[in-house]
């Protein structure tokens, strides 16, 4: 059996305020389309579908036309809610949509219950566990914590016991959305920190042939059989270095995996610039980012004039300015107590207008201070003496 394993689509969000609508209608044309070329028997979608639990209704009308074009292929998609997902909302119609080949599993208490995929070797069970938070889930699984280790290993433990009624050699997929040990997260994933424990070993996926897993953007393998397919687009600078991308996994017979990596459509480059305001503008280094989407830091000691208005000339597409004067180590390392010792009031007034505003006052501005701190003492000696 072949699938194509994808997640966290994150539909409805945007970049840096930029609309990525039109990117992921791309990404899912090439998935309808890959789908059709790789002639693949399911769609495994593992979480993540939205990008917050009240999608706008351009994203709802995208995922719409996207699930009515994989029906119409008469290709199975097998889908879980993610963390960013509303799983009441994103379940609505489930029902009728299973009749249509589209599974949607999001509620909880169906973990235990697969979809059936049949093929020349027999019927692959596929499970879906939509994400579990796990104080809302503890009670549910009867997990003796509220932890995410916990209830992923609860849920498993009803998957494994429904997997052992089945006749002998069924082959198991799963899906879930989750922080497994050893992968990499990234900045745009919103933190499933649950008592201070977020991450769930892979062992907890033991008795299964395949886990599909969601949640980590980057496209990872925990081992040949546990594998992130992380998200189709960048929705971070964090994910420069990112190879968006899908799996395509083939189910052998007796339940062996294999997985070959196909790219997904890139809208546009992302590049991370670092360094003095004026080596950005002028060195020929950076002439291969122009067409990229980029995130400039600044470490001039002050401020240029108009910074950001100055780089969009040379990149049209800048989305983000950020500013890390370079002090050095010393300066870096020193505590903020060290800092202020020995320094007066009007000194260190004076050093938090120079890095708010990059420059120190000037002669008038110091005398206003001055004056300030002269009224503050006063009233405060008048306080003391009353």
């Amino acid at each position: 059996m072949r699938f194509l394993h994808t997640s966290d689509w994150h539909l409805g969000r945007s970049f840096h305020r930029v609309s990525l609508l039109g990117a992921q209608r791309a990404f899912l044309d090439h998935l309808v389309a890959t789908a059709r070329s790789e002639r693949v028997d399911a769609v495994l979608v593992a979480g993540d579908v939205y990008d917050r639990a009240v999608p706008p209704l351009s994203a709802v009308d995208l995922f719409d036309e996207a699930l009515n074009r994989l029906a119409d292929l008469g290709v199975p998609t097998v889908m879980i809610s993610g963390n960013h997902d509303s799983a009441r909302r994103l379940g609505v119609g489930a029902g009728l949509m299973g009749r249509a080949g589209i599974h949607l599993r999001t509620d909880p208490a169906g973990c235990g219950r697969p979809v059936l995929l049949p093929d020349e070797h027999g019927e692959v069970a596929v499970y879906g566990l939509p994400y579990l938070e796990p104080a809302l889930v503890r009670q549910e699984f009867g997990a003796e914590q509220a932890d995410h280790t916990a209830v992923l290993t609860a849920a498993m433990d009803r998957v494994r016991a429904d997997l052992a009624g089945r006749p002998a050699g069924t082959r198991a997929v799963v899906l879930a959305h989750a922080f497994v040990t050893g992968a990499a997260p990234c900045d745009s994933e919103r933190d499933i920190t649950a008592g201070g424990v977020q991450a769930v070993p892979a062992e907890v996926f033991d008795g299964v042939h395949y886990a599909a897993l969601g949640h980590l953007h980057g496209c990872q393998t925990v081992s040949d059989r546990v594998r992130y397919s992380g998200s189709p687009l960048a929705y971070s600078f964090s994910e420069e270095h990112h190879r968006k991308s899908m799996w395509l996994v083939t189910l052998g017979a007796d339940g062996e995996v294999t997985a070959d990596r196909l790219d997904t459509p890139v809208p546009r480059r992302l590049a991370r610039l670092r360094g003095r305001f004026d080596d950005l503008l002028g060195n020929p280094a950076h002439d291969r980012h122009t067409d990229a989407w980029v995130e400039a830091t600044l470490t001039d000691p002050y401020r240029p004039h108009e910074p950001m208005a100055a780089l969009a000339k040379r990149f049209p597409h800048i989305l983000s300015l950020a500013f890390e004067p370079d002090t050095g180590d010393e300066d870096r390392a020193a505590s903020y107590a060290q800092r202020l010792r020995g320094r007066t009031d009007g000194q260190i007034a004076e050093d938090f207008v120079a890095h708010v505003r990059g420059q120190g006052p000037d002669h008038d501005e110091r005398a206003v201070l001055s004056e300030a701190f002269d009224a503050v003492r006063a009233d405060a000696a008048r306080t003391e003496g009353d």
